[in-house]
């Protein structure tokens, strides 16, 4: 069994995992967006009347407080959300709900356990801001398959 858990995943699982878990978190944006873009329509579009109404050439700015104070709403419950949904898991059982449908798990390098809260927080992080091209890097690196979000967090994904 330790053995086991010492083997690196493959990419095929992993890939699906981290799929799952990308559209549950675009469910969720979306389900945050929806009943903010009638809003934010209405909004835009009376922007644009008064412009036409005003009969001259001028600038109409899409990104407003307004518009702003609505994608400030979606991100907050994305992040606030990717806590409870990566974060939280994966500190403590090495799993988000993606992962553990396809068997694999995130340990930390040094103690073959999941990661601190701090590690996992570290990992969703890095993974948030360099995204595929950091993930990519797996498919380089030896033995372990890291990404670029493992290197950070001294993690690595583990069937």
């Amino acid at each position: 069994m330790a053995d086991r858990a010492v083997r690196p995943a493959g990419l095929v699982r992993r890939g699906l995992a981290r799929l799952l878990d990308s559209l549950v978190f675009a469910a969720v944006a979306a389900a945050v967006a929806r009943p903010l873009v009638p809003g934010v329509t209405a909004h835009v579009q009376a922007k644009i009347d008064a412009a036409r109404a005003s009969g001259r050439t001028t600038t109409v700015w899409l990104l407003d407080s307004t518009v702003a104070g609505s994608l400030g709403a979606v991100f907050a419950a994305v992040v606030l959300f990717g806590l409870f949904y990566e974060v939280l898991p994966t500190a403590r059982w090495g799993r988000t709900p993606g992962k553990k449908l396809l068997g694999v798990r995130v340990l930390a390098t040094a103690t073959l356990r999941p990661p601190s809260f701090g590690a996992a927080l570290r990992r969703w992080l890095v993974y948030a801001f360099l995204g595929l091209p950091g993930s990519l890097w797996c498919l380089v690196n030896r033995p372990r398959r890291q990404g670029w979000h493992d290197k950070a967090a001294r993690t690595y994904v583990a069937r």
